[in-house]
């Protein structure tokens, strides 16, 4: 070791005996696990795919870093919880990214820097941005294709949402929306779901601007992602849940062209609420003896003034008793339907509620992988990292999915990088090997090599 940088610090009486602290010149890392997200991409192939949609326009002489080792660069330490560009400036020498990106983590090159990254980003156009959505949405149909079966799937589920993204910059397309009362970005999120299987595999995400309507990309998505899912599940039905901002003639008119079931909820009205009355007043009545919560179901045939035909809407009449209010609160909700095989309209609401689950989805993209991290002043740029933020958790997800632990595929993008990626290491390099070394004492332990395993590694 070189004692010329080794620097230490002792605290003398603070424990039973004086504690030494030192810095070691040896090559240590604190995401040790990370090897994993960089075998669950050679299984998908997914950052292979959306690079190979980017035309590289550099002089060949002068390139340092490819595309491919910097969307891998990017990607993998959005998922490690680096969501800033200017973290380039750290982990440019980090051994374990170094070696996820396939450099040496002792004598390769440097990672890209942060003016490199943010050329980078800056330097797509809306062509190669619209091939790399589809290059996502097609490595994840394949994923799950091979996960599910492909003749085993008998139902998939597409579920679409927006949320909020709030700016605070000069960013393009930032407007003010007076419901969120802020200048924001406002991201459409669409997943995936296969028959009961409660998890959802987002798929698609597209930026758009602080006052987009909702129907806003959402049939130019749908066009792009319905045909590819027929093409690969040519068995499946199709079904697609949304909240009452999505219940648009558009929306309706596309789902019965292209054959798709639906579930969407409706705004109430007063046709609505004459629909619901005579369930509304019973649950009243009942209130008034049990002083509990009272709900029942109905369904009737409806017929909006947009719409060119009637429609099966499924009602929820429901009184709610708070402990710490006197009085009673209505509750009526209203979905509409097409689903051939339901027909109880208790069992529509609760197929419908399977759409809820999407705001745990978003939040996860928001908070665990900095979905919002949307600075660059460039529209597209920022499209970009909404993309490279989607691949960082596809990326993730697979991971803890690939693992077959139980536990693993229902934890946050948060759990799964505490567990399987933010593990202290020492790297070391020999002749024939790069050694990662963990301590035994690491508490999930046998998470992390089951993971490893069913990724393709093998015990030595």
């Amino acid at each position: 070791m070189n004692q010329a940088t080794k620097q230490s610090v002792l605290f003398p009486e603070l424990f039973s005996k004086p504690c030494s602290v030192e810095f070691s010149d040896e090559r240590l890392s604190g995401h040790g696990g990370a090897v994993l997200l960089s075998a669950c991409e050679a299984r998908l192939g997914l950052l292979s795919q959306v690079a190979d949609c980017i035309v590289d326009t550099r002089q060949a002489g002068k390139v340092k870093h490819t595309i491919k080792e910097q969307l891998m660069q990017r990607v993998f330490g959005l998922a490690l919880g680096y969501e800033d560009c200017n973290d380039a400036s750290v982990l440019c020498e980090e051994p374990i990214l170094k070696l996820s990106c396939g450099r040496d983590p002792f004598h390769g090159e440097r990672l890209a820097s942060q003016p490199t990254l943010s050329r980078f980003e800056n330097s797509l156009d809306s062509t190669e941005l619209y091939r790399m959505s589809l290059a996502i949405g097609t490595a994840v149909l394949e994923a799950v294709a091979n996960q599910h079966g492909v003749k085993k799937v008998k139902q998939l589920i597409i579920d679409i949402d927006p949320t909020d993204d709030p700016t605070y910059g000069a960013q393009q397309l930032s407007l003010f929306n007076g419901y969120y009362d802020t200048h924001c970005y406002l991201p459409l999120i669409v997943t995936l779901s296969v028959d009961s299987d409660k998890r959802k595999y987002p798929l698609a995400a597209i930026l758009r601007s602080g006052t987009a309507g909702s129907m806003v990309g959402t049939l130019s998505v749908l066009k792009r992602l319905v045909p590819m899912i027929k093409s690969k599940f040519t068995n499946a039905a199709i079904a697609l849940r949304a909240d009452s901002a999505f219940a648009s003639p558009e929306l309706f008119k596309f789902l019965d062209e292209n054959k798709l079931q639906y579930a969407i909820a409706m705004k109430s009205n007063n046709v609505l609420k004459r629909c619901s009355s005579e369930l509304m007043i019973k649950a009243r009545e009942e209130t008034k003896v049990t002083q509990e919560k009272a709900t029942f179901y109905g369904k009737d045939i409806y017929k909006s003034s947009g719409w060119k035909r009637e429609r099966n809407v499924a009602y929820k009449a429901e009184v709610v008793v708070h402990p710490l209010k006197e009085t009673p609160r209505d509750n009526e909700r209203f979905v509409v339907y097409n689903l051939s095989s339901i027909f109880d309209p208790e069992k529509v609401f609760s197929f419908y509620y399977g759409h809820s689950n999407m705001e745990n989805c978003i939040k996860e993209l928001k908070l665990d992988l900095s979905l919002g991290r949307t600075s660059c002043t460039d529209f597209k740029a920022n499209q970009f990292r909404v993309l490279m933020t989607l691949c960082a958790y596809i990326l993730t997800q697979w991971v803890a999915i690939f693992s077959d632990e139980k536990e693993l595929q229902r934890a946050q993008i948060s759990t799964i990088r505490k567990q399987l990626f933010s593990i202290a290491a020492i790297v070391r390099s020999t002749v024939r090997r790069f050694r990662i070394i963990f301590t035994t004492h690491h508490p999930w332990q046998r998470q992390w090599l089951r993971s490893a395993l069913a990724l393709g590694a093998s015990f030595s």
